[in-house]
């Protein structure tokens, strides 16, 4: 939705959601070419490339909005405001708007951290709804299995190093991201060879292979294929 239709907050987003001329509003900012649906974050997206990702309605999970709109015989730009408007906003989705070239490029960046906004829908070994997007369970392994070890982009001991040293020193976190006497006991054994990421898109909820052992906080929370009863994560602050 445009910023301003977020102006004071969900309810009021919801209200302009219900009201036409608001609606015809969003529709005319937004809609381009009748095909694709633009965002200040990433342009124009076309609606097959929109997916659902959670929704209370499950048998929506996984549909593109085209799709939805063929099912519901309701233009796409319409199915997405009714859905919002039904589900009170809680819906989340995945969109496709990368190019995988621009992505290697500055991946292999020397001054490239990597990190993921990926958004869990559940924790330990519970139910696992949605279709989340697959870097919820893929970013590292696909760092260090293809981005590494296949593509060649970097060696892995850049890669290690992407994802921890260097990020630890840059958000200030204290004791993190070396395995040194006296750091927090933060491990993942994974052997190189083997590591790589199993989440798709179609079915996300699958975990990595070649990563036998996590530590965290001195703690084993993965061990083989289960996970233990160890909660010993924590909330990380700046040190100053």
């Amino acid at each position: 939705m445009p910023a301003w239709a977020h102006g004071g907050g969900i309810a009021k987003l919801l209200e302009r959601l219900a009201d036409r001329a608001a609606r015809r509003r969003i529709v005319e900012e937004c809609l381009i070419d009748g095909e694709r649906w633009g965002t200040v974050s990433q342009g124009g997206v076309g609606f097959d490339q929109i997916f659902i990702a959670s929704c209370k309605r499950r048998e929506l999970e996984g549909l593109s909005l085209a799709q939805i709109a063929r099912q519901s015989g309701v233009a796409p730009a319409e199915s997405l405001m009714n859905l919002l408007l039904e589900q009170k906003c809680t819906v989340g989705m995945v969109s496709f708007s990368q190019s995988l070239e621009n992505v290697s490029k500055v991946l292999a960046h020397p001054s490239l951290m990597i990190g993921s906004d990926s958004i869990p829908l559940f924790e330990g070994d519970s139910d696992r709804p949605g279709k989340p997007h697959p870097r919820t369970y893929g970013t590292f392994p696909r760092v260090l299995g293809e981005y590494a070890r296949e593509r060649g982009l970097f060696p892995l001991e850049t890669a290690v190093h992407k994802m921890t040293e260097m990020p630890a020193a840059r958000l200030r976190l204290a004791n993190r991201g070396l395995l040194r006497e006296g750091f927090a006991a933060d491990v993942a054994v994974f052997n190189p060879a083997t590591v790589k990421d199993e989440s798709t898109y179609p079915d996300p909820h699958q975990y990595p292979t070649g990563i036998p052992y996590v530590i965290v906080n001195g703690a084993v929370v993965v061990d083989g294929d289960r996970f233990t009863s160890a909660r010993t994560g924590r909330i990380l602050r700046p040190t100053h």
